[in-house]
């Protein structure tokens, strides 16, 4: 029987009550859930206590809720966080987004009052993603302690690090079309490795064009395996921005395709938004001479962070990548849907493809189709996989890239 641990964060003591009533009317077992009157009453017994769930208010005294969030974010394992308040929808995206910006993981936005379908939810998603952790735990995915710089640098000389792929999947007839490649570090002894475990040192260590070759390779080589079975497909490599400052650099990475077998046409260079080059001249001149090279260029997670509107209109992208940050909860958020509505529609305007980001949701995907986007991307579809997986996917439909 699924019997989470769950602490209850409200000052009022009829909410407390009010959710403990909805949990004993869903069978759930009550000594497994517990409460606090504020923040500082919440951290005391977290410190205390392990808890799958936290719940949490807004409006509270003493510590409130945002602050409550940046409390647990400086937990070695922080719990997962569900928001349950009476405040506009405005103040909890706003608290969910600092939650998510801190790494925290936010099931759900709940207004008050907590309706018996909305609490169902909840526990149907925590369980789903209780089981989600326990997968990755068992398959070497959580690891305690990050890999030494050393290590990184003799796995990248090793071919350690390989490319997995997500689909990008068309909102007009459901096929794939094209696919994100994303790092995985193949550890001899660890197992498989996400770039939270290593991408930090990398960047520091200035090793992000050496990884950005091994992925190129790597795309370009499984591209050619697909092809030769029917199936052309794009595939779309994170691109750090500062890599830009470099004159050359437009030249370097199209004789690296042409030279691995590939084309330009069918790589996606996506533009990360957390980085930028030093100088905007060579950031301007950088994404016009890959643009004339052949290469698509995506704005990847806008929306996220400080996304700027003139960037998007002046810089020669192909395509638009919107951050999971305005896809999650769209559906019953009037805000987020108001944004998604301007964005797509300046996206239309402007020529780009649009993609969604983090699509978690059947509803999400009917708002974003209503909302006329083009694609989505998300783990609702299909988390990153090893390229014989993605095949499998290609394989299970009538795909518009076929041959």
């Amino acid at each position: 029987m699924f019997s989470p641990r769950i602490l209850i964060v409200e000052d009022q003591e009829f909410q407390r009550e009010y959710l403990k009533n909805i949990f004993l009317s869903l069978g759930l077992d009550l000594s497994h859930v517990s409460s606090a009157e504020n923040g500082e009453d919440a951290i005391k017994i977290i410190e205390e206590s392990n808890f799958d769930l936290v719940i949490s208010d807004l409006m509270m005294p003493d510590l409130d809720g945002v602050q409550l969030i940046q409390r647990l974010a400086l937990l070695e394992q922080p719990p997962i966080l569900a928001i349950i308040s009476s405040a506009s929808r405005q103040i909890i995206s706003g608290a969910s987004m600092v939650a998510r910006a801190h790494g925290l993981i936010v099931l759900e936005n709940i207004s008050k009052p907590a309706r018996v379908a909305s609490i169902c939810k909840l526990l149907e998603n925590l369980k789903k993603t209780l089981d989600s952790n326990v997968k990755k735990c068992h398959s070497g995915l959580f690891l305690a302690e990050k890999p030494a710089i050393e290590e990184i640098i003799n796995g990248l000389g090793n071919n350690e690090f390989c490319a997995w792929f997500q689909p990008k999947t068309s909102l007009i007839d459901g096929c794939i079309y094209a696919a994100e490649a994303l790092v995985r570090w193949n550890h001899p002894t660890k197992g498989i490795l996400r770039p939270i475990m290593f991408m930090d040192k990398i960047i520091e260590a200035g090793l992000e064009e050496k990884l950005l070759w091994l992925i190129l390779e790597n795309s370009i080589n499984i591209q050619r395996v697909w092809k030769k079975q029917g199936f052309k497909i794009k595939v779309a490599i994170n691109l750090p921005t500062n890599l830009l400052d470099s004159d050359n650099f437009p030249d370097r990475v199209y004789d690296f395709v042409i030279n691995q077998g590939g084309s330009p046409s069918d790589i996606v260079l996506e533009l990360l938004e957390s980085t930028r080059a030093e100088a905007i001249t060579r950031y301007y001149a950088g994404t016009c001479r890959l643009r004339m090279r052949g290469f698509g260029l995506a704005q990847d997670d806008f929306g996220q962070g400080y996304s700027s509107m003139h960037n998007l209109v002046s810089t020669p992208f192909t395509e638009l990548k919107i951050d999971r940050s305005l896809v999650h909860g769209c559906f019953n958020d009037k805000g987020l849907a108001a944004a998604l509505t301007s964005i797509i529609k300046l996206g239309r305007k402007l020529g780009l493809e649009i993609v969604a980001e983090g699509v978690e949701h059947p509803d999400e995907i009917a708002l974003l189709k209503s909302l006329n986007c083009d694609y989505v991307q998300g783990y609702l579809i299909s988390e990153p996989v090893p390229h014989d997986v993605f095949f499998r996917l290609l394989q299970d439909g009538s795909f518009l890239s076929r041959s």
